[in-house]
Formats: C-alpha cells, structure tokens, sequence
C-alpha cells in the first residue's frame, strides 16, 4: 500500500507517517522501483499501534523509548509493560478531571434557568434603586 492510501485509512498525514519513519517509530518503509514507500500488512500493524498509543497521550519520547525497548527483544517486556501501564494511569486520571469537568456542566445545564432567573432579579432590583434614587 502506498503512503497516500496509508495515510487516508489511519486518517494521518503523510507527513506524520514520514516522521514516524525519520525517528525510528516504523520500521524502515520498504522502496518501489520508482523509490516511492510501499507499506506491509506489518509496517501498516506498526503505524495502528503508534497511533493508538499517540491517541492515549504517550510523547514521542516515551514512544521512541517503548519501540527501542520493543527491537531489543523479550527482555525488556516488563519495562514496556510498564511503560504502557504508567501511559494508562496518566489517561485515566485525564479520563476522571473530563468527567469532573461535564458533571460541573451538567449541573450548570440542569440549573442554567435558575442562575438566569437570578440574574434576572439582580438586574431588575439595581434598575429599581436606580430609578428609586
């Protein structure tokens, strides 16, 4: 698969996927004749998984260190283990402030016409002294 049909079926830029190459993130993109990348089934398994892994917050750094620890083999499962581990608590703690976040605005939604109703009369008990004075 070329990198224009890569990159519009993992919905990336080409760009993106070049870079992922340039760091050492994909394995080396294997060359047409005409020089242009054609991407395996096992490059394309590659470029989900770095993209999963992005999705869910990991740096660039830290992905760097995960597929350097992955080509240096089974020794390094639990270092990657935990990598991954460390990445899903820093998600999950995001997971937890977003739906802190929506339970505040849902009570902001659930209440709005009281909050409205309130400032409602503040403004109309200010104009009444005002026109009081």
């Amino acid at each position: 698969m070329n990198i224009d049909a890569v990159a519009k079926k993992f919905d990336l830029t080409k760009d993106t996927l070049r870079y992922w190459e340039r760091l050492g993130l994909l394995p080396p993109i294997e060359r047409n004749q005409s020089g242009y990348r054609t991407y395996s089934e096992h490059d394309m398994n590659w470029v989900f998984y770095i993209k999963v892994l992005r999705n869910a917050g990991m740096t660039i750094e830290a992905l760097i260190e995960f597929v350097k620890l992955y080509r240096e083999g089974d020794q390094t499962t639990e270092a990657r283990k935990l990598l991954l581990i460390d990445q899903r608590e820093e998600l999950l703690n995001k997971v937890a402030a977003i739906q802190k976040t929506v339970k505040y605005l849902n009570y902001k939604i659930d209440h709005f016409e009281d909050h409205t109703l309130n400032y409602e009369k503040e403004k109309l008990a200010y104009e009444e002294e005002k026109i009081n004075e």
